[in-house]
């Protein structure tokens, strides 16, 4: 599969790559990438002809996103690549505007991170959780008057109940509204809860569907050892991290060794 192999996301007409560069890691010191590291990353991905930049407003506390619009610029690359970014996650403890899905927050956060991204609009913006209380009609009118004043072109949900999602959806649909155009969720062979209700949800509403950590944060990768005491090898599961040690199950072991068979 080619980087070229472009399709459209959902039933837009948003042209991606089949793949998408996820730049979680750009600017994060433990196990992230340096920024010439990341730079190149980047580098690669856009020459092999990739189009879709994926990151957000926590990623490094907002140095991804920095990074990524030094790399556009510094490329003169904005018309090519469709950029998306995200919030949802409190980025300052104590405010309690500075997080959730409410109307207020969402401009604060986009404004944000159209800075930091040195433009004046975003392809695709990620509602990137929901905080279970701004009823939906609140986050589908913030998202569609943003559509309008065209500092976003299109948005999406991430990591949001299966029902929640339709009912968004389906109120786009009854008021004539710009809706969601895509999901983003964990999907990889250790990680399939998505395929009983979400993944029939998207396919029934045309959403499209964007996996995030297909290689289950590194373990698919098949850096780590299975030792009696748990697991060895260097990498974004090993110590203390924001995933602790849920990949190390025998379940998923055992995927991990039909895969090196």
């Amino acid at each position: 599969m080619s980087l070229t192999d472009f399709r459209t996301l959902g039933r837009s007409g948003l042209v991606v790559s089949p793949l998408s560069l996820g730049t979680m890691t750009f600017g994060t010191p433990r196990w992230g990438s340096a920024d010439d590291v990341s730079e190149q990353l980047f580098n690669e991905y856009v020459d092999a002809g990739g189009n879709f930049i994926d990151t957000a407003d926590v990623y490094a506390k907002g140095r991804s996103e920095e990074l990524v619009g030094e790399y556009t610029a510094r490329r003169n690359l904005r018309d090519q690549l469709v950029l998306a970014t995200k919030s949802g996650f409190n980025t300052q403890p104590g405010n309690p505007h500075a997080g959730g899905s409410g109307r207020k927050h969402i401009h604060r956060a986009l404004e944000s991170s159209l800075q930091r991204l040195k433009t004046d609009y975003v392809d695709f913006y990620w509602l990137h959780v929901w905080d279970t209380v701004t009823p939906a009609a609140e986050v589908l009118q913030t998202m569609g008057d943003l559509v309008r004043t065209g500092k976003i072109r299109y948005f999406g949900l991430s990591d949001v109940p299966a029902w929640w999602a339709t009912q968004l959806a389906m109120l786009a649909q009854a008021h004539g509204v710009p809706g969601p155009t895509a999901l983003q969720l964990e999907y990889s062979l250790v990680s399939r809860t998505i395929e009983y209700e979400l993944l029939p949800a998207a396919r029934a509403l045309g959403l499209g569907v964007c996996p995030w950590s297909p290689l289950a944060a590194g373990f698919l990768a098949g850096k780590y050892q299975r030792q009696a005491t748990g697991a060895s090898g260097e990498g974004r599961l090993s110590g203390p991290n924001p995933f602790g040690d849920s990949k190390f199950t025998d379940a998923n072991w055992r995927v991990l060794d039909v895969l090196r068979e």
